[in-house]
């Protein structure tokens, strides 16, 4: 007897700017999203970190080096930043030029910084723009993962099979992207819901509200189709109909 499809819905990026992070918390009070991912190198209003709090989410960290400027003094990091502190927008170059103390120095640096936002270990690590899947810092990721005994995404089979070699926790499938077009449109959100395979698996969205703050991005106005397609109505009858289980990472 095969069992119900368990879902993870983790909402990437929270504390990227408000409009995000307000999306967010509207995904998971009016919508399917049972996770997300923070950013602990952005300023965060404290409302909307109540709100977070509160909202009984998973909650993971979204490990960065790509955006903004470290939680270490630039200092002791220097091949992970520009001449102005800043991290480079290039997540394959970072992985080329870093050193490896240097990244162990910041990823530690991030969940130290996670502990005091959220009082606790995160659920989970993942990481901006997927810096986390390129060698060394794959290595760090499962290295630091193993460290708080927590779960991690795993984008493709390379990364599960590294993960499950040394004993992480990862979801059987993963499903989502973030390019030109938006990916969680209401459409796509019900045909994957309706084929959902057997074991665990993970949509990675972007759900938000557009604000100005993410007009650099070139993943800004995507993100409200996204936060519409993941409150479609549908979408829970879907999941009721299918017997189909969500969950958080903490439930691996």
């Amino acid at each position: 007897m095969t069992r119900p499809p368990v879902l993870i819905v983790n909402a990437d990026d929270f504390g990227l700017t408000a409009g995000v992070s307000r999306g967010i918390l509207h995904a998971s009070r009016h919508g399917i999203v049972t996770s997300t991912t923070l950013l602990v190198n952005r300023p965060l209003d404290p409302a909307l970190l109540e709100g977070l709090r509160d909202s009984g989410l998973g909650v993971g960290l979204h490990v960065n080096l790509t955006l903004g400027g470290s939680v270490s003094p630039a200092a002791r990091v220097p091949s992970l930043v520009d001449g102005e502190g800043r991290f480079i927008r290039d997540a394959r170059a970072v992985a080329e030029r870093m050193k490896v103390d240097e990244a162990r120095i910041e990823l530690g640096a991030q969940i130290d910084a996670f502990r005091r936002i959220m009082g606790r270990f995160p659920t989970h690590l993942d990481s901006h723009h997927h810096v986390g899947r390129h060698e060394p810092l794959l290595e760090l990721m499962l290295f630091f993962a193993c460290a708080i005994k927590v779960p991690m995404r795993a984008q493709d089979a390379p990364v599960r099979q590294a993960a499950l070699k040394v004993g992480v926790r990862t979801p059987d499938h993963f499903m989502g992207e973030s390019g030109p077009e938006p990916y969680w449109s209401r459409e796509r959100v019900l045909e994957h819901l309706r084929a959902l395979p057997e074991g665990v698996s993970e949509f990675m969205t972007h759900p938000g509200h557009y604000d100005e703050d993410l007009a650099y991005s070139r993943y800004g106005r995507q993100r409200e189709t996204e936060l519409d397609g993941l409150t479609d109505p549908a979408a829970r009858e879907v999941i009721a109909r299918e017997s189909i289980r969500l969950a958080t990472f903490a439930d691996l």
